[in-house]
């Protein structure tokens, strides 16, 4: 039975190995595979990009891109200068394209990103995970297509195909929705808060102090709203 500290990124226990070196929870990987093999038939070939993730491998990412370790990005996928930004800037630079360490997706084993390797490499591309590759006329724009149309049929959604001020687009993530639900429901406010209390993680001060907002725009991903909206334009 899953359990918060699933949900936070603290316990693999859930997991099985999946492909490639990934790991994904058990029913999210059989439903997976499903999918595959009638993608297959389609000549549609997805491949896993990233699996699960953990708590300490998020900190990392998180900690390297608040000291400029690691390249910001604006929300139309433009370099940032980390150096000009504010702390209040520089928080929603990441949290666009990055998870707060604790409340990522990948957490729970219910969320991958996907690409097809082999159109890929007819391209004669490196895969990047940008818009672009999946859109009209990129490498992974029939895996996108396929998908839009039949990864409802074995439970999965695309938790962010739309930007409404939150997260970025991201064509290529998937989630396994039974188990996704129950995660996010375990991913709670005060769970996310007594946690990250105990945690050194860069930009603390600036997190704790705008988590709740952090909360509703990012991880549950409900963006902003319209007259929000036309004032951060």
């Amino acid at each position: 039975m899953i359990n918060v500290e699933h949900a936070l990124g603290l316990d693999a226990s859930h997991l099985c190995e999946a492909q490639d070196g990934h790991r994904l929870e058990v029913n999210t990987f059989s439903a997976f595979s499903a999918m595959q093999r009638s993608a297959a038939k389609d000549n549609i070939y997805i491949n896993i990009a990233s699996g699960y993730r953990d708590f300490a491998r998020q900190k990392l990412i998180w900690d390297n891109k608040w000291r400029g370790l690691r390249p910001l990005y604006s929300k139309t996928g433009e370099p940032l200068d980390a150096t000009t930004l504010t702390s209040e800037q520089k928080l929603h630079a990441i949290l666009t394209w990055s998870a707060l360490p604790g409340a990522s997706r990948h957490h729970w084993g219910t969320d991958l990103d996907v690409y097809d390797k082999y159109a890929m490499a007819r391209a004669g591309q490196t895969l990047q995970l940008i818009p672009q590759e999946y859109s009209e006329g990129g490498p992974c724009s029939a895996l996108n297509k396929w998908l839009v149309t039949h990864a409802a049929d074995f439970d999965f959604y695309m938790p962010y195909q739309n930007f409404t001020g939150g997260v970025s687009v991201e064509p290529w993530h998937l989630s396994y929705r039974p188990v996704a639900e129950n995660m996010l429901s375990l991913l709670t406010l005060p769970a996310l808060q007594a946690l990250l209390d105990k945690q050194d993680i860069q930009g603390k001060a600036e997190v704790l102090n705008r988590l709740p907002m952090i909360y509703h725009r990012y991880i549950l991903n409900k963006g902003i709203s319209d007259r929000e909206h036309q004032e951060v334009k």
